[in-house]
């Protein structure tokens, strides 16, 4: 009998690249090979890529140190968005076989001939303006939620980012498909769908290849509340403007959608706002949260921060502290400016120095925990929902409830991957929630 190939896979990254990593991952399967996990002895190791931030460049050469490690002769393919904008950088990383672009990804197994290791890595990458065609994506078996892929690409031109180099146009899945993988993960005994896409709010353009909207997103958010068996689904991040009052009631009354939104701020003042070339001022996104608070006050709400950006003056930044300091937001996301190539920021006057950016950093974290703390603080005694994840974490089982409260119980194997009606008792020392479980014997 012949000797099944072993492959495994590592993602760097967005929640967008997981649910491409498991597709990508089922189309080996499909050709005979056998998934295993990336601390395993593999024939072939495959590392999605990111290109968002400077560590995540560093972080990929430290994957193929561990792959060659684990097997110094195994073939080692880079594909995602690093791949894509520096892909001669990443094949003369030692141990690198094959480099696949943003078209190229999906098509892996057309590349792949009898795993014999290269001396130079192998290049196959796209004009970024060739990426314009849709790959549907979704993750399954790989944690408690699914990541749903809905849309790709972006058209936005902001200063500091490098994915519409690397990920092309703004193009999105046709409905009809959505809904069938939606279903297609409910089957699979699946709790929880995250929707994910570079830009989600913009969903519906390039929906059958043309530019303009088939969709709108809410459209796709009240088909997708009707699909059966699904228990949960969660909006991943989605910008302020994109983000409709009509969006947010209808979650506030959707059978399905849980009241957690993440919104993208990147700045609290105006001016670097405009500098960033983002489409909202600050305005907009306290509308948006001051919506949310009206309709679903038990809400989470989460934000992207960027500190350090080229021209953001201590009174800026300070702006920006005070404004999240006021908002009823309930976490922070906090990204420190770094220089990305081929994007305007680059090139920007009005450096900030490494150290005033990491100072605004961990004071932007600091306000984080201390916005954690009093959203956890007013959930307490609230009766909520949870789901359970699968780990075992020092004699714990963790979850989430449906508005993002991370609470812990004692380590129960038949509690993974379901949903239990709880009441939030108190908060632990590591910051997550206790709680009692109602009307059931567990």
């Amino acid at each position: 009998m012949e000797n099944r190939k072993k492959v495994a896979f590592y993602t760097l990254g967005c929640k967008l690249n997981f649910s491409e990593t498991s597709t990508i991952a089922r189309s080996f399967q499909d050709e005979g090979f056998d998934r295993v996990g990336f601390e395993e002895v593999a024939d072939m190791y495959v590392i999605n890529t990111c290109s968002v931030t400077e560590n995540a460049d560093k972080q990929f050469k430290q994957v193929v140190k561990k792959a060659m490690k684990l097997n110094n002769q195994a073939f080692v393919a880079a594909v995602g968005c690093y791949a894509q904008l520096k892909p001669e950088e990443l094949a003369a990383v030692d141990g690198v076989d094959l480099v696949l672009g943003a078209t190229e990804k999906f098509k892996i197994t057309d590349y792949i001939n009898d795993l014999s290791k290269n001396d130079m890595g192998e290049v196959h990458s796209c004009e970024i303006a060739d990426a314009d065609f849709y790959v549907g994506s979704y993750s399954i078996g790989d944690r408690t939620r699914a990541f749903l892929k809905v849309q790709d690409g972006c058209d936005y031109k902001c200063t500091y980012c490098t994915i519409p180099l690397a990920r092309g146009i703004s193009r999105s899945d046709e409905l009809e498909n959505v809904l069938k993988n939606a279903a297609e993960i409910s089957k699979q005994n699946i709790k929880e769908i995250v929707l994910t896409g570079v830009n989600i709010g913009d969903y519906g353009k390039g929906e059958f290849g043309n530019k303009k909207h088939e969709h709108t997103f809410l459209e796709l958010v009240q088909a997708l509340d009707e699909v059966e068996g699904i228990e949960r689904l969660r909006i991943s991040s989605i910008e302020p403007n994109l983000l409709k009052n009509e969006t947010i009631e209808f979650v506030s009354k959707s059978r399905t959608f849980v009241p957690h939104f993440h919104i993208p701020l990147q700045s609290g003042s105006n001016a670097i706002l405009k500098l960033m070339k983002r489409r909202y001022q600050r305005e907009v996104y306290t509308e948006r949260v001051n919506k949310i608070r009206e309709v679903m006050p038990h809400a989470c709400i989460g934000v992207d921060v960027i500190v350090g950006f080229p021209g953001e003056t201590d009174e800026h930044f300070l702006e920006t502290y005070y404004f999240l300091n006021e908002m009823d937001i309930s976490y922070l996301h906090v990204f420190t400016y770094s220089e990305r190539d081929n994007t305007e920021a680059a090139a920007m006057d009005g450096v900030v120095a490494a150290n005033v950016r990491a100072k605004r950093s961990k004071m932007l974290r600091s306000l984080s925990v201390k916005k954690r703390r009093a959203f956890y603080e007013n959930q307490l005694g609230s009766n909520r929902t949870v789901l359970f994840e699968s780990e075992n974490k020092e004699g714990y089982i963790h979850g989430f409830t449906e508005n993002y409260v991370k609470v812990k119980t004692p380590w129960n194997p038949a509690l993974v991957n379901t949903l239990h009606d709880i009441n939030l008792t108190r908060i632990d020392e590591d910051g997550s929630v206790r709680m009692e479980f109602l009307n059931v014997e567990v």
